[in-house]
């Protein structure tokens, strides 16, 4: 099916916007979020058009919007901590949107995002501000000059941050685990429910030809019993006639003695 022209334009704003989110944005930036608003009216439009796209390719591009709607969300986050949590959360596309990605620019975006973060709450914990390229450096010089025990502190607090991580990494993959269990018990559940659906099915079935057989058996034998209980009343009709002529002969031949 050809691409049709809202397609399009979807395709090209969503890379835009992808691109806008890579950068280094300031407070007053505000054409992110426009845009975004504008990419989610364009995908209902697109849900509803005629010429939409197989399902697999709408559902990649809702998780991609998705996905540019929860960066401005935890972008609005005041601690470096919320936002780092709340990028954990977050789900990039799974398929590049233009054709000469190598890897798709949500995952890059939200790479750097994360990076970004992690710095920031570094930098929130050792009392490190980040506005300019001078002030790191000062820094740096400053900490080269620490004594041990606040470069020990540094590296404990380096520690503690990757423990974190790692304790993030884990209850992800926990819940990644999870789902995918539960996913497997579904279909077990389900697989089950349709054979015992199917055997109840053939059951019916047989006990509809049994209830046939039944009936076609009652009717015989209801035809048979009639038939035998008009021999029989013939039979005793025979038999009284038979009874009654006997007795008229025998009176007729040996009449009564005086």
């Amino acid at each position: 099916m050809a691409t049709s022209r809202l397609e399009i334009n979807f395709i090209r704003l969503l890379s835009r916007c992808e691109s806008i989110a890579s950068e280094k944005r300031g407070e007053t930036e505000w054409r992110l979020e426009k845009y975004v608003g504008a990419l989610e009216e364009m995908l209902v439009a697109l849900k509803k058009s005629s010429s939409k796209p197989t399902t697999e390719v709408l559902t990649d591009y809702s998780r991609k919007v998705d996905f540019l709607k929860g960066l401005l969300e935890a972008e609005k986050l005041t601690s470096p901590t919320e936002k780092a949590l709340a990028n954990q959360f977050l789900a990039p596309g799974r398929t590049p949107t233009i054709a000469n990605e190598r890897m798709p620019a949500s995952k890059t975006v939200h790479m750097q995002t994360k990076a970004r973060c992690t710095g920031e709450m570094r930098n929130e914990l050792m009392g490190i501000g980040s506005s300019s390229t001078d002030g790191k450096e000062t820094d740096l010089r400053q900490r080269r000059g620490l004594p041990v025990d606040e470069k020990q502190s540094a590296a404990e607090l380096d520690a503690v941050l990757q423990h974190h991580h790692s304790l993030q990494e884990k209850l992800a993959e926990d819940m990644l685990n999870l789902a995918r269990n539960l996913k497997n018990n579904t279909l077990a559940a389900q697989s089950i429910i349709k054979q015992d659906n199917q055997t109840l099915t053939q059951s019916m079935r047989h006990a509809d030809l049994n209830f046939e057989k039944l009936k076609t058996e009652s009717e015989r034998l209801e035809q048979h019993t009639k038939k035998s209980v008009n021999w029989f009343l013939w039979l005793m009709l025979i038999l009284v006639c038979f009874t009654f002529i006997s007795m008229i002969l025998f009176i007729r031949i040996f009449p009564r003695l005086r």
